[in-house]
């Protein structure tokens, strides 16, 4: 009998390490930065505008991110924000491209259970070569069957790489932690969407539950993965 699902697709930031958490250190560091210009929350909500904003010029990741605190400050400051603080903004983008890889639990056991028996991909967006470097030091690089590295992830996204890289959408699998980008857009796509919840959430990637669709599932950890792929196939 022909499997059912053939091929499985992870998500790197948040799936399969930890990232956002950076950002929001970051974030608290610009808060503290630009404290005596602007409250926290109308400070937050204004970069939130930027980064929203600069996504189609910058793309996402880190440098996008600096250049939208960047942005950010000179507004709340009206042109006044001193250079200095223009310097800390920029060395704390470049500390964030330094950071080391923590690995979330069972992110390297669920790749190797999947892969055992299915066609594994890693399928994450953001500046290449921080999303390499990023790959390179998890040592998970060689575990995965393709890398695919875009700007963003939409269904038309999903349906070019399952097509190209297996037997299309209907046979495929994402695995993520973002409702909007590795669960709804997967689904919107044919595939099965599984939501692995990691906390902490960018607001940009939130999104409506699909809790009614048939090929929606949400796991605990990662360490329920291969039970769900197997039971699928």
């Amino acid at each position: 009998m022909e499997k059912t699902l053939t091929t499985v697709g992870f998500d790197a930031d948040d799936t399969l390490w930890h990232n956002e958490r950076f950002f929001q250190l970051t974030q608290a560091h610009f808060a503290e930065l630009l404290s005596d210009h602007a409250e926290r929350d109308h400070l937050m909500d204004r970069l939130l505008a930027a980064e929203k904003r600069n996504i189609r010029q910058y793309g996402y990741g880190i440098k996008g991110f600096t250049l939208s605190m960047i942005e950010t400050a000179i507004e709340v400051t009206e042109d006044r924000v001193p250079a200095s603080v223009i310097r800390q903004l920029v060395e704390a983008g470049q500390e964030m491209l330094t950071h080391p890889i923590e690995l979330l639990p069972h992110a390297r056991e669920a790749i190797e259970a999947v892969a055992e028996t299915h066609r594994v991909i890693l399928i994450t967006k953001g500046d290449l070569i921080d999303q390499e470097r990023k790959l390179a030091q998890s040592g998970l690089g060689e575990l995965f069957d393709e890398v695919e590295i875009v700007s963003e992830k939409s269904a038309q996204t999903y349906r070019n790489i399952f097509s190209r890289h297996g037997e299309g959408p209907d046979s495929a699998m994402m695995v993520g932690n973002s409702m909007r980008s590795d669960v709804v857009a997967p689904i919107q796509a044919g595939c099965w969407g599984v939501y692995v919840p990691h906390g902490l959430v960018w607001e940009v990637e939130k999104a409506e539950t699909p809790t009614d669709n048939p090929r929606y599932s949400e796991l605990r950890d990662l360490g329920e993965l291969a039970d769900l792929v197997q039971h699928l196939s």
